[in-house]
């Protein structure tokens, strides 16, 4: 999925993106690192890859589209 950075914490490597369909999803410091990107900014566009830990989804890489 796709989405755009609404917020990046270049400290802790975690933010949130807002998805295409309006949805807002967090991203964790282990997701940033994996996608090996050095920086995000608010308003960039992201590809997020997501997968299932329970009952929530969670974002699991962060990369250009």
């Amino acid at each position: 999925m796709q989405g755009t950075v609404a917020s990046f914490e270049q400290d802790t490597g975690a933010g949130t993106a807002v998805l295409d369909d309006g949805s807002r999803v967090a991203f964790d410091a282990a997701a940033f690192a994996a996608g090996g990107l050095r920086h995000l900014r608010p308003g960039q566009r992201v590809r997020l890859d997501t997968g299932e830990q329970g009952r929530v989804e969670r974002v699991t890489l962060v990369t250009m589209p």
